[in-house]
């Protein structure tokens, strides 16, 4: 008879998705993880596989917890670029009980060039956010909000670049004036779209 799991799975795997955005995952041991998670590494082989399995998890986990961080910024936002511009403040003012950064960015930087299954993780949850934007922008443009004189791919595009540019700053620099700067100069780039 199977013995029932004495932790909680999902505890356990926002525990090692804390140590590996920490850490990284070259720098993150086995040890590290089995002290970190709070179980015994013989559970954790049986309930997550190897660390690269357990990263591909935590990579699931994360990018569903931003994506639905990213629609909830939208939800009930009247103006498309208070929106937008929420999604780019909500980089510069994190959480204090979270690591600073984006572990997709961390990982696009430390593996993607080396792991095809960390890359196309990557890869697919750039692309959703891209497509977010994409989404808020064209719906700027049919109501009205914003102008018509620039492609919505091409500007989600742009401002996605600049928002994981961001998000790397973010990790270097305690300056959130800067950082306030930055993010209103980026959206102004909306302001100034030809019409």
């Amino acid at each position: 008879m199977a013995r029932s799991k004495e932790f909680d799975v999902d505890n356990v795997l926002g525990k090692a998705m804390t140590i590996f955005w920490q850490q990284g995952y070259e720098k993150t041991s086995m040890q590290d993880l089995v002290s970190g998670m709070g179980i015994h590494k013989r559970s954790m082989y049986d309930t997550f596989g190897d660390k690269h399995t357990l990263y591909m998890k935590v990579m699931d986990r994360y990018a569903e917890m931003a994506a639905g961080r990213l629609q909830s910024r939208a939800e009930g936002q009247t103006s498309v670029k208070e929106a937008i511009r929420l999604i780019f403040e909500a980089t510069v003012h994190t959480s204090a009980h979270e690591p600073k950064g984006c572990l997709l960015v961390n990982t696009a930087v430390e593996l993607a060039i080396h792991d095809p299954a960390a890359a196309d993780k990557v890869t697919a949850a750039f692309a959703g956010t891209e497509q977010h934007l994409e989404r808020l922008l064209r719906q700027g443009q049919e109501s009205g909000e914003l102008a018509r004189g620039f492609e919505p791919a091409e500007m989600a595009a742009y401002l996605h670049n600049a928002l994981m540019g961001l998000r790397v700053l973010v990790k270097t620099t305690g300056d959130a004036g800067k950082l306030q700067t930055i993010v209103d100069m980026t959206l102004k780039t909306l302001e100034q779209a030809p019409v």
